[in-house]
């Protein structure tokens, strides 16, 4: 895919934050994985395909991530910043409401899912790996929480644990340690409440062997226009899955009842 062009918008406290864009046509928002960036929809997931289809596509960095600041201070970290500095890019573009498409992935998923629930209004909206259980408690605690803190403060993980292959894959995405501390910290917890409220049509899209997100057809049945489908793959092939591209191709080319 060529045309990929670079720019920064102010998040919402200012902070200098960088997306991309490719193609032409309807916008679509594509927000990345937990420690990813751009790349996850870009060279592994199915940006290039949507792009072909006729759409705008859009990639953010979050603060924290890729070619986005990282800094190490928590105070630039507040609760619910990610939503906010997307709702502060969706101000910058000028998207009107029910004017633009919403898909993210892993983490991109869940603030998708916050940014439905804080009033943004795209005309559809995607939720890849995740479910109504990860959406509904906070972020800030679990196995990446452990395996970061002993990244920043330099304490030992063992050899050939899970925690060790978490960092491993922690310290190839360059990211800091301490950024994503932080980020992690920021998220927050939606309730089973706040889901029910989201009138959008939401497409929620799960690896048949994404077991960490087996809820994926509980989330879309507590959204009011949910619909879920399971394609192949783990937590991370499946976004790189054909079967992927074509179930969110395909939804956001029906018409909007």
């Amino acid at each position: 895919m060529t045309g990929l062009k670079t720019h920064r918008f102010p998040g919402r406290d200012g902070l200098d934050l960088v997306y991309r864009e490719t193609g032409e046509g309807r916008p679509l928002l594509l927000l990345h994985g937990f420690s990813g960036s751009y790349r996850h929809w870009f060279d592994h997931g199915p940006a290039a395909t949507l792009a072909a289809r006729g759409r705008h596509a859009i990639l953010p960095d979050f603060r924290g991530h890729g070619d986005s600041p990282q800094p190490r201070d928590a105070a630039a970290y507040p609760p619910d910043v990610l939503t906010d500095d997307i709702l502060a890019l969706i101000d910058h573009l000028g998207l009107p409401d029910h004017g633009y498409d919403l898909a993210g992935y892993s983490l991109g998923g869940r603030i998708a899912i916050r940014l439905l629930i804080r009033g943004a209004r795209p005309a559809r909206a995607i939720a890849g790996g995740q479910g109504l259980a990860d959406m509904t408690r906070a972020a800030g605690s679990g196995a990446n929480h452990r395996v970061l803190q002993a990244l920043a403060t330099g304490d030992a993980i063992e050899p050939g644990t899970p925690d060790a292959q978490a960092a491993y894959w922690f310290s190839r995405s360059g990211a800091d340690p301490r950024a994503l501390l932080n980020v992690l910290e920021s998220v927050v917890a939606n309730s089973p409440e706040e889901v029910r409220g989201i009138q959008t049509p939401t497409l929620v899209v799960v690896g048949d062997e994404d077991y960490a997100h087996g809820t994926g057809e509980a989330l879309a049945a507590t959204l009011p226009r949910g619909r879920f489908v399971g394609v192949p793959g783990d937590h991370w092939s499946a976004l790189t899955g054909p079967e992927f591209a074509e179930a969110v191709g395909a939804f956001l080319d029906e018409p909007v009842g």
